[in-house]
């Protein structure tokens, strides 16, 4: 019998993007789903429309804006019925439909691998690679994506040990998520899926990339996009709260160092590419 899979779909503000989403879901093969839209307070009638079009969609809504960490644990914490495995997925993503199988399989053989991440392409250039899993050195504030803006050439179609699952969309069993305390909800946006990542390897945990389930993003829609000042923001803020929580505080002064000049050396690229696409 298959397992029953609750799918996370946080939303904001979002009807422009997240019917899409779940009209993405609703196709998918996997028999056994439970779509739960979280909404994060939005005010641009979202919800009333989700509720129009998905009549059995659970919706889980918060009297306030919650963030992603605050969104999502609120959402897992009141879910009407608990299940196996959690999909924690963006609202600004569609689907395989084929893409759930494959991330459970592994979390079903192997009790040390605690996450999955499936490949993500971009929405507007489908052939184009966002995500084929994370690296980390928070010394010298390198987290990034393996793969990113190269063309799929099958290149990355080996599951991988990752140093993290981005939280654009991974899986994990759903009492993984509750034994590791769930989303950081410190972080205001970017760094609390890193964090989770860091916390489970640190304990022992794998994070496993899985390229036959596939997914594809519109890159970072709820901030501007993905070369926005609001996201260079936030991401320099997520590093620092990182490396203030997982580095050695004997080389915690050298880390701060070190990433306040990266975050300064980022902001021109940011900058460039951002007056690059207006041009567009």
């Amino acid at each position: 019998m298959n397992k029953l899979v609750n799918i996370f779909v946080l939303n904001w503000n979002g009807k422009a993007m997240v019917l899409d989403c779940l009209r993405s879901l609703y196709k998918v093969t996997y028999p056994n789903i439970n779509i739960v839209l979280i909404d994060n307070a939005s005010t641009d009638g979202s919800v009333n429309l989700i509720k129009k079009e998905f009549p059995n969609i659970e919706v889980i809504q918060s009297k306030e804006n919650l963030g992603y960490a605050g969104g999502n644990n609120y959402g897992s914490k009141n879910v009407k019925i608990e299940s196996e495995y959690s999909i924690f997925i963006n609202n600004d993503t569609l689907v395989s439909p084929d893409f759930i199988n494959p991330l459970i399989r592994p979390l079903k053989i192997d009790t040390s691998i605690i996450q999955t991440a499936p490949k993500i392409l971009y929405i507007d250039k489908p052939n184009i690679l966002w995500f084929t899993g994370g690296y980390v050195n928070l010394l010298f504030g390198w987290i990034r994506h393996r793969g990113i803006r190269k063309i799929d050439k099958e290149q990355y179609n080996n599951n991988t040990l990752i140093d993290y699952a981005t939280g654009c969309c991974f899986c994990i069993r759903t009492k993984d998520f509750k034994f590791f305390n769930m989303f950081d909800e410190s972080f205001s946006m970017y760094g609390e899926d890193v964090d989770l990542s860091i916390r489970i390897r640190k304990n022992g945990g794998s994070i496993m990339y899985i390229p036959e389930s596939k997914i594809w993003h519109k890159v970072s829609a709820s901030i501007g996009g993905q070369f926005s000042l609001i996201k260079w923001k936030k991401k320099s803020m997520g590093r620092i709260r990182l490396i203030i929580k997982h580095i050695n505080l004997i080389i915690l002064p050298i880390a701060l160092i070190l990433n306040i000049i990266m975050i300064i050396l980022e902001l021109p690229f940011f900058l460039f590419y951002k007056i690059k696409a207006s041009f567009k």
